[in-house]
């Protein structure tokens, strides 16, 4: 009995391993960037720890939420949220999380795959070419409307593929809003955190998040998410701007890559 469970030990010890360092990586990049993490979480679970992708989904949105409250943390420290911003985002984007669990069993996975790939490589291109930072501006009504929208496809994005939201909110204030790069991270933190609240809430009575796996990479991304955001307080815009442009690619390349492999898959069945 005893040889056979310290046989077992290591077999179940690696996949703690492993979700454990997904965390610490997600943590940095939440710091970092100001983004959940599920960008790096949910192919790391389905790859690396071999979950299954629904349950992957949903449980990259669960562990979204201790990570992105240790970069809040760290950016609020630094005076780099604007509560205003993240007040009117957070209204559209938790309306949205309500219809991007909804729609997760309706809309083509491929289809907004593609989509999402495309925002991302426009978005990218944008953020190399030179932008005017700007102050704590007041907003106009066109600004609330337009981050309430923004907060909506946010909160779908995080209903249908279990990331925080990041990478659109955080080039679309710099953009439209003329924010620092770190005060716009901030500020996308801030919203991610009622967004995974709402998304994990709704997917736990699906029974798509696997809490357990969720604590350990929430948990374990912490002190990390707290040094990537120092390290983002820091950091000149320019080179942020390159830094997350790159990540964006990244992201997008992969998003492709992973479309034509579950192509190829579905063309073998």
């Amino acid at each position: 009995m005893s040889n056979t469970h310290s046989m077992s030990a290591p077999a179940e010890a690696a996949p703690i391993l492993t979700v454990v360092l997904v965390g610490i990586a997600a943590g940095f990049l939440s710091g970092m960037f100001g983004v959940g993490g599920g960008i790096l979480i949910v192919p790391g679970l389905v790859l690396v720890a071999k979950m299954d992708q629904r349950i992957a989904h949903g449980t990259s949105l669960a562990a979204v939420l201790p990570i992105s409250a240790a970069s809040l943390v760290s950016y609020w420290s630094h005076d780099h949220v604007d509560w205003r911003v993240g007040m009117c985002l957070a209204a559209g984007a938790l309306v949205g999380a309500i219809l991007g669990t909804k729609l997760l069993h309706v809309l083509p996975h491929r289809t907004l795959a593609i989509a999402f790939a495309g925002i991302l490589l426009v978005t990218a291109i944008r953020l190399f070419l030179p932008i005017e930072s700007g102050t704590r501006t007041t907003l106009s009504i066109g600004h609330i409307v337009a981050l309430i929208a923004i907060g909506v496809a946010t909160g779908i994005l995080a209903g249908l593929l279990g990331v925080g939201g990041g990478v659109i909110m955080v080039p679309a204030m710099m953009m439209l809003l003329h924010l620092p790069s770190a005060m716009a991270k901030g500020t996308s933190v801030s919203v991610i955190i009622p967004t995974s609240l709402m998304g994990t809430y709704r997917n736990r009575t699906k029974k798509n998040v696997d809490l357990r796996a969720a604590a350990a990479v929430g948990l374990s991304g912490i002190p990390s998410a707290i040094v990537g955001g120092w390290i983002s307080a820091h950091m000149s815009d320019t080179v942020s701007n390159v830094l997350f442009a790159s990540l964006l690619l990244i992201v997008a390349v992969r998003l492709v890559l992973q479309i034509r492999t579950d192509d190829k898959a579905e063309a073998v069945h």
